[in-house]
């Protein structure tokens, strides 16, 4: 059975403040059909419950006090200090959005009804939204538009009053965030010292953007070293353009493109297992086609959250669309789902990566471990298992594994470049998407959809960051540890304390 029940009071209260995440990476589904109040007013009670009644004592154990204490502080930043409802449409686009009851957590009617549920409350979300977002910066809100006008996936034309009621709902969000694109203030820069606490403040600590750029440009470096050896071993003389064209020719069918990922599946799970690079090792994956509402990302892995029943994960793939022309479709094969890149995407996703690492989240042995997540652990542990694989010698050192991880990389650090530097007002949106051109060779559209997700995702670099922390607390495990020191032990570490906060990872190292 699935949980509806909440944990204590003062968590509770920051679920309210986070109901999306509570629900799809909880599983708390006593929000199924719920949608979170982001009015002023709203926000304003949510803030001023958190911490929980009056009297309400500190967590028995200080890192999920600790834990707790920074999920609020983020809360308070993020809502209280930079009002980020009143000038993000994100979080109302993810407040009105349908596609976690795709996830079979209950069977098919118990979700069918929550959607229904949730539909019904989209005009009270629409409400807030228009109320609340009153500083959209015109780029902001061009940008998160197409987003907007995504949930009309939602909408069945054919579903009844709600549905209908639902479209015009939908239409008032769209003409609210039309008005700000053509009237809105012209810069979306949150400017360096906000940036610097709303990444801070999620990870319980400081960010010093001026080190932390610089070390984001000797990362680039590296990787397209390491991309430009790996290519002349795979050909030598050849120009690096060429080889990579070559390697995107190399791709499976739209048709056998599950099956491949399956085998990829079990060969990463059989990996990892052999190397006992991780603690539990019961991961099972089913490969499928990924839901219409969701084919804005290639790929990912949904499995069972904390608090739901078991089940095996869905490695969630995007096969190309059916109405696409023949050329479209092996653009869309060879760029996204090549054979080079394809082994690194099940370790990222699958094992050790993601699913590994939700093994472990369903075993996390306090409330608090198993409700509040870190993204930019999530996401830094599963980048990081890229780095590993490569490391541990992964397809006998393969080459085009290599580039596949070098690739992938540069794409997440120029993530975190480009957010540092729109949000810092060092780049335009043009600079963006040329960096992005230049670094990860996306072209026109592509280029400039990496570029203005950094206006509205401004946290996009947490793979980057997550990966830099993991390989800094690694190199002082070794060194406190010394001979005792072990893959399997520093990983076992780190999974007991869930998904931490960055600046918590040490205690790791106390107690591993």
């Amino acid at each position: 059975m699935t949980s509806t029940a909440l944990p204590d009071p003062r968590l509770a209260a920051v679920c309210d403040l986070s109901v999306v995440a509570a629900r799809d990476g909880a599983g708390l589904h006593r929000y199924d059909g719920a949608v979170q109040d982001l009015s002023p007013d709203g926000v304003r009670r949510g803030l001023a419950a958190l911490g929980g009644p009056a009297g309400t004592e500190p967590y028995p154990d200080p890192h999920d006090e600790a834990h707790a204490a920074a999920a609020e502080e983020a809360l308070r930043v993020r809502f209280g200090e930079l009002e980020l409802h009143r000038s993000n449409p994100l979080w109302h686009i993810e407040n009105l959005d349908l596609s976690g009851y795709d996830r079979p957590y209950v069977p098919q009617p118990e979700r069918d009804a929550a959607r229904r549920a949730h539909l019904d409350r989209w005009p009270d979300a629409v409400d807030a939204a228009v109320e609340a977002l009153d500083r959209v910066p015109a780029p902001l809100a061009e940008a998160t538009l197409p987003l907007a006008r995504g949930l009309a996936a939602f909408i069945d034309p054919r579903g009844g009053h709600v549905h209908t009621a639902a479209r015009r709902d939908l239409d008032r969000l769209l003409a609210h965030l039309e008005r700000a694109a053509a009237l809105g203030p012209e810069s979306a820069a949150l400017g360096g010292p906000a940036l610097a606490r709303l990444l801070g403040s999620a990870e319980a600590g400081t960010l010093d953007l001026t080190a932390t750029s610089a070390r984001v440009d000797t990362e680039r470096a590296r990787l397209r070293a390491v991309l430009d050896e790996s290519l002349r071993r795979i050909a030598p003389g050849a120009a690096p353009a060429d080889t990579v064209r070559a390697l995107q020719a190399d791709h499976p069918t739209a048709e056998g493109l599950l099956a491949e990922f399956g085998e990829l599946v079990d060969e990463t799970v059989a990996w990892t297992a052999w190397h006992d690079l991780v603690p539990h090792h019961d991961v099972e994956v089913v490969v499928e086609p990924m839901p219409d509402s969701q084919r804005r990302s290639p790929a990912g892995l949904f499995a069972s959250a904390p608090y739901e029943a078991d089940a095996p994960a869905g490695f969630r793939v995007t096969l190309p669309d059916t109405g696409w022309s023949r050329a479209e479709r092996d653009q869309w094969l060879a760029t996204g789902f090549n054979r080079t890149l394809m082994p690194n995407m099940a370790v990222h996703e699958v094992a050790p990566g993601h699913a590994s690492h939700g093994r472990a989240l369903r075993r996390a042995p306090t409330d608090v471990r198993r409700t509040l997540h870190s993204e930019a652990f999530i996401e830094g542990w599963a980048h990081y298992c890229e780095e590993l694989a490569l490391e541990q010698g992964y397809r006998d050192g393969d080459p085009r594994f290599a580039v596949a991880v070098a690739q992938d990389a540069l794409r997440r650090v120029t993530r975190f470049a480009c957010a540092i530097g729109l949000h810092t007002g060092a780049m335009t949106l043009e600079d963006a998407a040329a960096r992005f051109t230049e670094d990860v060779a996306l072209a026109g559209p592509a280029a400039l959809h990496e570029a203005r997700r950094g206006l509205f995702d401004p946290t996009y670099g947490r793979y980057t960051w997550g990966k830099f922390a993991i390989l800094d607390l690694r190199e002082q495990a070794r060194a406190r540890w010394g001979g005792a020191f072990s893959l399997r032990r520093f990983h076992t570490a780190l999974f007991d304390l869930g998904a931490p906060p960055l600046g918590l990872l040490p205690t790791a190292l106390d107690r591993g």
